[in-house]
């Protein structure tokens, strides 16, 4: 059994982490949107907003608002990969893991929201590119909990 300072340290590095993979979610998807001329997506700000009853008044209160979703969000998945490391998988098991709970819950939670279509009603190469993004978060935020957990 776990003692209460095994959780909060998982969760103290797991929240670090998560902040070094939301960078480099950041980067992949900057990157990406502009060698294919596309803006960023709304669709995480504006889940939030549905849920928390937040409607920013114009168009940068609008790029502050999705600024710090992405970030809670992506540092906050990060405690979810620090409490995985509780378990003790191996480094594999663990960034899959990770990623497929931080993925699947948006591939679930986006359409829900009506804020993005179902991911069969997506094209393929857009799928792609999401999964690719979510796998270099979670990629970034494994890494980056060995590196803090040595």
């Amino acid at each position: 059994m776990r003692s209460t300072a095994d959780v909060a340290s998982g969760v103290g590095k797991g929240l670090f982490a998560g902040a070094v993979g939301t960078v480099s979610m950041t980067v992949s998807s900057t990157v990406e949107a502009k060698l294919r001329g596309r803006g960023s997506s709304s669709a995480p700000a504006d889940a939030a907003g549905k849920v928390l009853g937040v409607q920013p008044r114009d168009e940068d209160g609008q790029a502050r608002f999705s600024t710090a979703v992405h970030w809670g969000y992506g540092i906050g998945w990060g405690a979810a990969r620090g409490l995985i490391e509780l378990a003790e998988p191996s480094p594999r098991t663990a960034a899959a893991t990770h990623f497929a709970a931080v993925w699947g819950s948006s591939l679930v939670m986006l359409p829900a929201l009506d804020v993005a279509p179902a991911p069969w009603k997506q094209p393929p190469s857009g799928v792609a590119m999401d999964a690719f993004h979510h796998m270099v978060y979670a990629a970034g935020t494994s890494a980056a909990y060995a590196v803090i957990d040595r």
